[in-house]
């Protein structure tokens, strides 16, 4: 593993584990084993590092949706990777704080629009089936506020002193965004 890649993997590690809020240059390098002028030559600052383990991290999720589709059903497929989301932000829901917190503050992730089109794409396919009710981008935003919702369950569970979401709870609010996206043909046919 090269420098680049080891404070990249470090980088990653650090939000994981702590979060953004702790991200700091002194902690990457003394997992990376590197000085900070390493990081900088590497990187340019900190922020730059940052960014690239979000990049980074948005392109293992766009990987991760990718390969969780297994249904030639578009329903199937929808609800298949709706659950690939959730898992992901279940897993490493520091890492997910931080890929939506720069989403929200208007970073350019390629993987991030990528993954969306995947969204677009697999709601499409439902459109053309004819068991869409709603208009695909409409249908798409019911969708992906449905998966950020149930994973903010887990990524606030810590804060709610609760414990993570049972998967009931998740089913029920990804039938409740399926429910309100498809016909009623299509409703009847995926359950």
């Amino acid at each position: 593993m090269d420098t680049r890649e080891t404070l990249l993997n470090a980088a990653l590690k650090v939000l994981e584990e702590d979060g953004e809020a702790q991200f700091s240059t002194r902690r990457i390098c003394a997992i990376a084993k590197v000085t900070a002028p390493t990081l900088y030559h590497h990187y340019g600052s900190a922020d730059g590092l940052l960014s690239a383990a979000i990049a980074e991290a948005f392109a293992q999720f766009l990987a991760s949706k990718q390969t969780a589709v297994q249904s030639a059903d578009p329903v199937i497929a929808l609800r298949e990777g709706w659950n690939d989301y959730v898992r992901f932000a279940a897993a490493r829901p520091r890492l997910y704080a931080a890929m939506m917190s720069r989403v929200l503050g208007g970073a350019d992730i390629p993987a991030a629009a990528q993954a969306f089109a995947l969204l677009i794409e697999r709601v499409g396919a439902i459109a053309a089936t004819g068991r869409l009710a709603p208009g695909v981008a409409e249908a798409a935003d019911l969708i992906w506020a449905s998966a950020n919702a149930a994973s903010l369950l887990h990524v606030t569970a810590r804060l709610r002193c609760v414990a993570p979401p049972v998967a009931n709870t998740l089913e029920r609010i990804r039938e409740e965004a399926m429910r309100s996206i498809l016909t009623s043909e299509a409703k009847g046919l995926s359950q």
